[in-house]
Parts: structure tokens; sequence; C-alpha cells
């Protein structure tokens, strides 16, 4: 396992495997099949690519989805792991060239789509190659009883039976119940297999439900409070995408839609704004997300209770990749469950076993909605997992994010009018009387008492309204062809008896600020995935540039330090991040001496204290040796100021006296009075007061100077 950790370090910048991985990596490297059930952003991939540098032959990546092989791919050639994808967008020239190159023993690991796997010369062609392993990566997807059957994935078998030499057959999925293990196990034919199962909680993963909620309402009461973070919204059907789209577009919000009624370059334009974070928020239905390895998604909301907890699960955990703190948000009304229900009879054409255990899935989702209980504890019970604490201190039932409104009297407003309408019309024209619209034939009502009685309420605030009320039992739907809204024994309660009303909105704080050191790092980021064509979060992680912000590395050392950035990284991006973070720091006037960083080792040995002060001493002894700054610069492949930076601590410390050789007198009482002026928390309105000719380096001496001195 030595020299797995090595290559963890070398390629993925991680000092040490996460929870299951190392369990996983070392099954495999005894050639044993493995199935591994870890929850999303858990590390599943590393867990066969670390083995595929160790194996002498290729190893084949079975992969559902075009939009996860090219991600990886590119993550992977970033880092100077040679791979390659195959599947339908490949031009023929292309195809070609990396036919030419597997032959050629170029690529460590190839994914594949399991529609290739119907292709009789493909089979025929890999049988040639030492395939080591063969890696299947949302495994859930060849089980009948899973959220996501593809009819696709029961060619594997024929695939592995097919080799000659059985390679190594590794299985990977987020969510799996202990039916869909075991259907796993059998239709992949796995051989007595190394079972890993990590556990299903994502603990930086807040969920909440808000039941009656005006849906609309409460979306862009969200968003606009979180409109610096990338989420997704779900939504149940593509008209609902296309009208909240819609809705979001016009106000002017940084949004995109998916779904499977658009063309596939409008869906794949779509996708790639949302990766590349050209867009923040995007509306989709369920077609969108699988293989999303965008890791910097702060939200998911679901429009509409989707149709089980395994579906569910698998759509949340889409947010915080990165292990950042995101929230979850389910809006729920009992419409909702006539839409599934409505979705399970009319649009499926399982067998009836089939249906009535997609029922059964239904019942626990609505089960979770309903719930007074932890909500994490809940979902991990569905997967098998035993949750110990009462509370997680981390859902809407075990803490107060929630707040009820009272929503009475529009209810009253709204139910008076059905009723003095005779119970004859539709939705939309009681909005229309209700607003008092002048047009036809909403005016000829304008003799009721209700007429006009909201008319300070949008539309789709009105309509809300409605629907939960609908959802409530306080008014149902009648007629066929032309739907109308009627009262119901219910209505009298709020009518007459004054029954209350109420909705959940949310307690709103931002999930995430973009301020200081890490927006300018997200912009870098950003510039240098628009010159390499390549999605943000595969330069670098929010999280990566979030520790980046904290502990402010200026030197080689220390960005290697930063959990993320490996030596391959480092020499592509690394000078580019030290330069605009040291610039940050001379700024802000910093004092980088008081961070402590770990020298992460990956043999046995403990690592130890070290601190900034070491490479500082590099810097001193390096300008006894050259005599300028700029050959020290040059020697330790630095920025000028960030050697400026080391020398101004070494003075501070008594260690560099010769920095009184650049002041004079006159200069440090010029930059003494500029920060009686304007402190010395930044530089720049400090340079703003002194003469042109006084440096930034000088500034940093007479600082180093009065803090040394006491000052």
């Amino acid at each position: 396992m030595q020299v797995a950790k090595e290559l963890l370090k070398k390629y993925f910048g991680y000092d040490e495997f996460r929870k299951g991985q190392e369990e996983i990596i070392r099954n495999i490297l005894s050639k044993r099949d493995v199935l591994g059930i870890m929850p999303t952003g858990g590390g599943k991939s590393i867990c066969y690519q670390i083995p595929a540098l160790i194996f002498e032959g290729v190893t084949i990546v079975i992969s559902p989805l075009i939009s996860l092989m090219k991600d990886q791919v590119d993550s992977l050639n970033i880092v100077g792991i040679k791979s390659a994808f195959i599947n339908s967008t490949l031009s023929n020239m292309e195809l070609r060239e990396i036919v030419n190159n597997i032959r050629n023993n170029i690529y460590k690991i190839i994914y594949v789509a399991p529609e290739r796997l119907e292709n009789e010369g493909f089979i025929e062609f890999i049988n040639k190659i030492n395939i080591s392993q063969i890696a299947i990566d949302e495994a859930h997807c060849i089980s009948h009883w899973g959220h996501d059957f593809r009819k696709s994935y029961t060619k594997i078998k024929a695939f592995i039976d097919s080799f000659t030499n059985r390679p190594i057959i590794t299985a990977f999925t987020a969510t799996a119940t202990e039916d869909v293990k075991k259907d796993i196990i059998t239709q992949l034919g796995l051989r007595s297999p190394s079972i890993t199962v990590t556990g299903f909680d994502r603990e930086n993963l807040k969920l909440i439900i808000v039941r009656n909620a005006t849906k609309q309402k409460f979306i862009l009461s969200y968003i606009e409070e979180n409109k610096n973070v990338s989420g997704i919204i779900y939504c149940a059907t593509r008209k609902e995408t296309d009208e909240l789209y819609t809705v979001l577009s016009k106000i002017g919000y940084s949004v995109g839609k998916y779904h499977a009624g658009m063309g596939e370059k409008q869906r794949k334009k779509s996708q790639e704004e949302f990766l590349y974070d050209n867009i923040s928020i995007m509306v989709a239905t369920n077609a969108f997300g699988m293989g999303i390895d965008k890791s910097n998604i702060r939200y998911v909301i679901h429009h509409s209770m989707p149709k089980n907890l395994e579906a569910y699960y698998q759509e949340v955990g889409r947010a915080g990749r990165d292990g950042e703190k995101s929230e979850c948000v389910l809006l729920f009304n009992k419409q909702d469950i006539i839409l599934q229900k409505y979705f399970i009879e009319e649009l499926g054409d399982s067998s009836e076993a089939v249906k009535q255990n997609k029922y059964e899935q239904l019942q626990r989702i609505i089960d979770y909605s309903y719930t007074t209980n932890c909500l994490r504890k809940q979902v991990l019970s569905y997967f098998g997992q035993e949750y110990a604490q009462e509370k997680c201190d981390n859902c809407s039932n075990c803490n107060d994010y929630l707040e009820k409104q009272d929503i009475t009297i529009e209810a009253q407003k709204i139910l008076s009018c059905v009723h003095r309408m005779k119970e004859r019309f539709g939705t939309t024209m009681v909005t229309k009387v209700l607003k008092g619209s002048a047009s036809q034939p909403a005016c000829l009502y304008r003799d009721l008492s209700t007429y006009g009685i909201m008319r300070e309420y949008s539309v789709n605030d009105i309509k809300e309204y409605m629907n939960v009320l609908i959802a409530d039992g306080y008014l149902k739907m009648g007629g066929d062809k032309y739907p109308i809204i009627k009262l119901t024994e219910k209505s009298i309660k709020i009518l007459k008896e004054n029954e209350k009303v109420y909705i959940q909105t949310m307690k709103h704080r931002e999930i995430s600020g973009n301020e200081g050191l890490f927006e300018i790092l997200r912009q870098l980021r950003k510039t240098i995935s628009i010159e390499e064509r390549l999605p943000p979060f595969v330069v670098f992680s929010d999280a990566t540039l979030k520790e980046m912000s904290g502990r402010y590395p200026i030197s080689k050392e220390q960005i290697l330090n930063i959990s993320g950035v490996g030596e391959a990284k480092y020499e592509r991006y690394g000078k580019k991040f030290i330069n605009e973070i040291q610039i940050y720091v001379d700024n802000n006037n910093i004092d980088t001496s008081k961070i402590v960083y770990e020298e992460k080792t990956t043999n046995n040995r403990m690592p130890r204290e070290r601190r900034v002060g070491e490479t500082c001493e590099k810097t001193l002894e390096l300008m006894r040796e050259l005599g300028s700054i700029p050959a020290v610069a040059k020697r330790r492949e630095l920025a000028t100021t960030t050697i400026e930076t080391h020398l101004a601590d070494a003075y501070k410390w008594g260690l560099y006296d010769e920095a009184e050789e650049y002041l004079n007198q006159q200069d440090e009482q010029q930059i003494l009075e500029a920060i009686k002026s304007v402190g010395t928390e930044k530089l720049r309105p400090i340079k703003d007061l002194v003469s042109e000719d006084i440096s930034y380096f000088m500034i940093k001496l007479v600082i180093a100077k009065h803090e040394k001195n006491g000052g």
C-alpha cells in the first residue's frame, strides 16, 4: 500500500485515503472482485484509478454518461495519467487515433459507454489487449430493482465472460438497498466479491423539507439570497422545467435548463455552460445529473417530491461533492403524490410485481416527507444504515431552519371567491377575478365583493396559494377536459370556523460568500479554465481554493501541502496561484510567519510541525550568497515580492539587520506618518500617501521594524 499512497500524493495531491478507499484498493491489488458502495463525493474513482496505475495492463471503466467520461479523462490527463474515452461523440478520425494508441499501449485507463459493448468488433479488439481490470461505475443501473435501470448494462456480463483471462471486476455505486446490492453481484457475476459499504451519510449536506410552501415564491427568495453559488432545481415534468426557467430567465438570473425534450446540442450546450460556471442555476428534470462531476454545487432544490428515496438521495448527492457545506431542499405538498402515482400507472410499462415495488418505494418517500423525526436518521435507515444519534442537528426536523407564515386571510379570500363564482371555473379565471382584471369575461364579475380583493398579489402567488389549498384538501379539482375548482367539506372550517392555514418559509442565510482571496483565486481558476477549455473544478476544487485562502501558501513547499495540489498540478498551475496569493498577502499586510504547516509524508513517520520561517531562512541563506533579490527569486523560482516578504519577516525576527541599508531616515519618517493616518492593515493606502520612489519592500521593512520595536 506504500506505492498506492505515493501515487495518491503524486497524482491527486492527497496524503491519506478517505474512509473505505484503502480497504477497497488493497482488495483490488489482491486480485479480488470488489463491490464498493460509497456516498457521492466519497472518492469512488480513486478506488479503481490507483490500482490501474499499479497493474501492468489497461483498466476499462464502463460509465453511463458521456459528460462524466470527458470530465474524468480531462482530469486524469491533466495530472499526467494517460486516458481516453470511447463513445458516440467521437469522429471516425478521433476513434482511429484512440484505437492506434490503445494498440501502442499509450493509455492506462479507457472509459467506455455500455452501448459500445454491443459492438462485436469492439469486443474482439479489446480481447487482444492486456486488460487488468474492468470497473463498472453507477453499478445500480444493472438492477431492475434500482431507481435507474438501464438495459445497456445487461450486456456487461457477456462482455466480461468474453475474456479468456478474466480481468478483476470492480463495481461502484452511491445508493443501493440490500436487494439492489444482491442484484448487482448476480447480474455482473462477481466472484466471492469483497463488499465495502462506507456508509451513506453525507455529513456536509443539510436536509430540509418545506411543506406547503408557495413554491415559486420560495425559490425566488432562496436563489436571491444565494445567487453567488451554483445550484440545481429539479422539476417533475418538462413543462414545470420550462416554466420555471422562463420566470428565472426573465428576472435576469444566470440560469439554464435541461430535459429530454430538448435537442442533443441544446442539452450539451446547457450542461457545459453549467459545468464551466458560465451559468449558476440549472433547472432540470431527473434527466440531468448522473455523472455530473461538478464539485461546487451548493444547493439542490426539489420543486416536487421525487419518485423514491434512492432517486432523491442520488440527486441531492450532487451537492457538496467537495465536502463543503451545502443544502438540499425538498418542497412538498400532497399534489406531488398524485403526480407520482400517475407516472406509475400511466407512463410505465412495468409488470405488476415491478409496479407494486414502485408503489412501496413511493410510500417510503411519502413517509420521509411527512416525518417529524430526524431526516438523516430516516433516509439512512432506508439504506440499512443505523444512525446512532436521535438528532443530527443538520436537518429541518432537528434544527429551527423553518418558520410558519399565516395565510388564513388569503385562503378565506380565495375560497369566498370560488363560492361566489358558483364553483364553475378553473384557477386562471378565479385568479383574474381576484386580481380585478378588466378583460372579458372576468370583468363581468366586478359586482362581486371578491372582485379585485387580491389586486396587490401577483398571479403566481395567488395560484400557488390555491395549490396549497388543493394539496391540503380545502379545494378540489373537478371536470375533465376543462378542470374547475370546487369547495370541500374542509372549506367551511376556514370560512366559518376560522381554522388557520400556514405555509412554511426558510430562515435564510447565504450558504457561502465569495469574498477576499477566495474570490480572487476563483477568478484566476475561471481564466485558466477558459484558456484550457476545462471545467473550473478540474483545475482546483472550491475546497482546495478555500484552504489556500486560509493558509496563504507562497512557496512550492507550502502549496504542495494544500489538499488537492499534487506535483503535476503544481507544475501546471502552482506559480500562478502563488503569485496571486503573494499580491494579496502584500496588499493586506498579512503576517504569514504565524501560519503553521504540516510536512505531510507518505511514509509511516508522524508528520512534524514546520513553521513558515524555514522557507524564509532558505531565502536568507541565498541572499547572503547571491547578494540580490532578483537573483534569489530566480534561483528559488519565486516572485520577487515573495522574497521581499521573507526578508522583511527575517528582519522582524532580528535575523537580517542588513535590511537597514534599504532605508533612510527621511523615507522611514514619511512611511511612519502614512501609517499613523491609515494604519498597517493594507499596504496600498500607505503607498498612495508616500513618494513614488518608496517601494512596497521599504514599506514592509518599516512595518517590520515598527513591530520589532513593539510599535
